[in-house]
């Protein structure tokens, strides 16, 4: 009987070590999740279009058009240089939502030219990007800045996006809609000539700080095509280019 009653004690104590033990790990357990809902109720919200935001100029900065396509009057103004891939779906977003509000209320006024350079931020946006680009690029070669933004224009209209949206037989396709030669497209297109200079607009927009698509610098019109321009990163809304090109044309 005093067996069973010391086994019986035994086992009630252990009983209570082991409750103790559960509470102490459900206690820990409650200020572990507190803590991280708290730090998660503190932390800043992710940028709206996912777009890098970290290590962004923060000033403005020296952009050069370079040598490439020009959208509006040659003596506007303002300069909109924008960085951008035809894979890139917030770039498309752009294209479809804000580029034409800004093509009507500056670019066709005169107010506004825009540039376009190609950047290629996401890898896997490719092989894709790089011919669509060099695509344009022939496009250009062979009918001016004219043709170049006709065929810039069906690229953002058909490709659905993320390197995988448009075959690659579509870029003859879309030369021959835009009203261009297409042997001599092909041959352009083939030889790669345009490789070195969607390399070069991929250098240039690294070294004036640009990290993620699409990207654009507001600034005063120079005559050597190098601007001081404002920043504006992301498919950001009408208001934002707005605002950035009035404070540069009451400079």
């Amino acid at each position: 009987m005093e067996n069973y009653m010391q086994t019986n004690m035994q086992n009630q104590g252990i009983n209570k070590n082991l409750a103790l033990v559960c509470l102490t790990v459900i206690v820990i357990s409650a200020i572990i999740s507190g803590t991280v809902l708290y730090m998660d109720s503190k932390a800043p919200n992710a940028p709206a279009n996912n777009q890098p935001t970290d290590n962004q100029p923060t000033g403005p900065v020296k952009v050069s058009m370079d040598d490439d396509a020009v959208l509006g009057s040659a003596s506007a103004p303002v300069t909109l240089i924008e960085f951008s891939d035809y894979e890139c779906p917030f770039c498309k977003r752009h294209f479809t939502q804000v580029y034409p509000e800004i093509k009507r209320d500056y670019i066709d006024t005169g107010k506004v030219k825009l540039v376009f350079r190609d950047l290629i931020a996401v890898s896997g946006h490719n092989p894709l990007a790089t011919s669509e680009a060099m695509a344009a690029q022939c496009a250009k070669d062979q009918g001016g800045d004219a043709a170049y933004f006709k065929y810039h224009d069906e690229l953002f209209k058909r490709t659905t996006s993320n390197g995988n949206g448009l075959a690659l037989s579509q870029l003859p396709v879309i030369a021959t809609a835009v009203g261009l030669n297409t042997t001599q497209f092909n041959q352009c297109l083939n030889s790669e000539k345009y490789k070195d200079e969607v390399a070069k607009d991929q250098a240039d927009g690294n070294k004036a700080g640009v990290t993620g698509t699409p990207s654009f610098f507001v600034g005063k019109s120079t005559a050597d095509g190098v601007i001081d321009g404002t920043i504006i990163v992301g498919a950001q809304p009408y208001s934002a280019f707005k605002a950035a090109i009035d404070a540069a044309l009451a400079k």
